[in-house]
């Protein structure tokens, strides 16, 4: 009987060592398998993530900006408000409207053209103070407590995002004192492909 329990004991120690290689062995693949992955997913986001900036810049200031020109925008109330709150107010309403909405499709249109990201990003920057100031001067509509943004506040928050976004892009490119020239040139140093 001290047979028998001895060697069925083998069986589960060698049953045990089987399963312990098993998971080594598993682990080891699927960390090669995720390194992989992940490589591959870095090379492709490195490979087309400029692109894919650029067409979202596009996307969201183009199709913000358009729908100000055609006085359709869900945040015209905003704008509006907005205006008669600054030292713009001698400007009327709609023309207001639609030349910030013109402001924003050329943002949009600058982010799609190659060598333009200077000046996209110029004009994005005076886009951003612009949109930032309800939160300042109309804290009523942008703040619901301290540190808790409204529907409209977290709206205009989220541009802090198109902000990073915008300094990524421009961060690649060349600086003035190297190039003497307005129009970007890539810079070799931030070319990851």
């Amino acid at each position: 009987m001290d047979v028998f329990y001895h060697s069925v004991s083998i069986k589960n120690i060698r049953m045990d060592t089987v399963w312990k290689v098993f998971l080594i062995y598993y682990r080891i693949s699927m960390n090669i398998y995720f390194e992989k992955f992940d490589s591959s997913i870095i090379h492709l986001f490195r490979t087309y993530g400029d692109e894919f900036a650029r067409i979202a810049f596009f996307v969201v200031f183009f199709w913000f900006g358009i729908l100000k020109v055609f006085l359709i925008s869900p945040a015209g109330p905003l704008v509006t408000e907005l205006l008669t709150h600054t030292f713009l107010q001698f400007i009327p309403q709609n023309t207001f409207m639609i030349l910030f909405g013109l402001f924003e499709v050329a943002v949009g249109i600058l982010a799609l053209i190659p060598k333009m990201e200077r000046i996209a990003f110029l004009v994005m920057g005076l886009h951003l103070i612009t949109t930032a100031m309800p939160l300042f001067i109309l804290p009523e509509t942008a703040w619901q407590g301290l540190l808790i943004p409204t529907l409209i506040g977290q709206y205009i928050l989220k541009n802090l995002v198109l902000l990073a976004v915008g300094m990524l892009l421009f961060a690649r490119i060349k600086p003035m004192t190297e190039t003497h020239r307005i129009v970007a040139e890539e810079d070799p140093q931030f070319d990851i492909v």
